[in-house]
């Protein structure tokens, strides 16, 4: 097991992951004072930092690095941000780390900027208030967060940020300064409206080693830590590590139906025995099916989830009817996303 900010690879072990980072574990206690979601109910999010000192004064963070297609993976985060917008009536502010795709990706800056719009228009689709969404590209709203950054990367030093990322010698030198650009948006809306709201960071655990260090610096800043919530990551389609752009099989936001289909049955790791006869007498196991891990992301309702399972562990239910099921579910989600982005009007998410 690989975990860090730029790279996940092998079988991941939540539990050690809880240890060597730091974070706590999610109590039922905890998940009531946020409400009713599945991703609350079945533990993919699952961890915290200081979430029982979150009071009805916060504003939520998140954001992304525009280098490419959006894919579901990053969509997990994001509808749950969502929800947690509507729940409590808060404002997002979603910052688009367009300088840190720039400094660690081999693209031209020209790129970074069309996939930033690209990028955008998938975020504004998840269906935030526009009202109370504040979108943050960090070189276009650079007049806001350098004077601010500066006071953060004064706080850091060469071998704290070295050994949270494993720079080394060779790393240029925008990649370091960056850690200081991502701290920002943490205490940015307080600054700008003189509030004292707290900050709350919804983000996948691979994440945490970014705000590990926010965590340490505002303080010394006169801001309040931000408090966050961490999930689990979807599982790539073959099985193990988390969905990636990268291997180049995941869903991007603006699949057709078909490639939807394509990609789900030509990777989807199946959990069912060698032959159908098998299959019908011993059953399919679930625990190691992808359609059947996905589908605890994407179908929000415990019943359909449960008559899943029973039917496919009897051996009623075959992988092909399963991977059929999973196909719908992704078509139907991304049918809706793809209405609501082309009706987007960027201005009304601008900070």
């Amino acid at each position: 097991m690989k975990v860090t900010p730029y790279e996940v690879k092998g079988k991941i072990d939540y539990e050690k992951l809880i240890t060597k980072f730091g974070v706590k574990r999610l109590t039922p206690k905890l998940k009531r004072k946020l409400g009713d979601h599945h991703l609350l109910r079945r533990n993919i999010f699952f961890a915290h930092r200081d979430l029982e000192k979150l009071t009805d004064n916060f504003f939520l963070y998140t954001g992304c690095g525009p280098s490419g297609n959006i894919h579901l993976g990053h969509y997990i985060v994001w509808e749950f941000t969502k929800w947690l917008q509507d729940q409590f009536g808060c404002d997002v502010y979603f910052q688009f780390t367009d300088d840190e795709k720039f400094l660690y990706k081999n693209m031209s800056y020209d790129d970074i900027q069309n996939w930033t719009k690209e990028n955008m228009l998938d975020v504004a689709a998840v269906g935030f208030n526009p009202k109370k969404t504040f979108f943050i590209v960090n070189t276009k709203h650079a007049n806001l967060m350098y004077p601010e950054a500066i006071k953060v990367a004064k706080k850091l030093t060469l071998s704290t940020v070295k050994s949270a990322f494993g720079f080394t010698n060779e790393t240029n030198i925008g990649s370091y300064f960056y850690t200081a650009m991502q701290t920002v948006p943490t205490f940015l809306p307080n600054i700008l409206d003189g509030g004292k709201r707290q900050c709350l960071i919804p983000y996948a655990i691979d994440q945490d080693p970014h705000f590990r260090l926010t965590r340490d610096i505002v303080p010394k800043l006169g801001h309040q830590k931000p408090l966050s919530i961490q999930c689990k990551f979807l599982p790539a389609l073959q099985g193990d590590g988390k969905l990636s752009s990268s291997v180049g099989n995941a869903i991007y936001l603006t699949d057709s139906p078909s490639q939807v289909k394509k990609k789900i049955n030509k990777y989807a790791f199946s959990g069912g025995r060698d032959t159908v006869k098998e299959h019908r007498e011993k059953g399919g196991n679930p625990d190691i099916d992808t359609s059947f891990q996905w589908l605890r992301y994407f179908e929000a309702s415990d019943k359909v989830l449960d008559d899943i399972e029973l039917k496919y562990k009897s051996g009623e239910m075959l992988s092909g009817e399963l991977k059929l099921i999973l196909v719908n579910k992704i078509n139907s989600i991304l049918a809706e996303h793809q209405k609501r982005r082309e009706k987007v009007v960027l201005n009304q998410f601008m900070l």
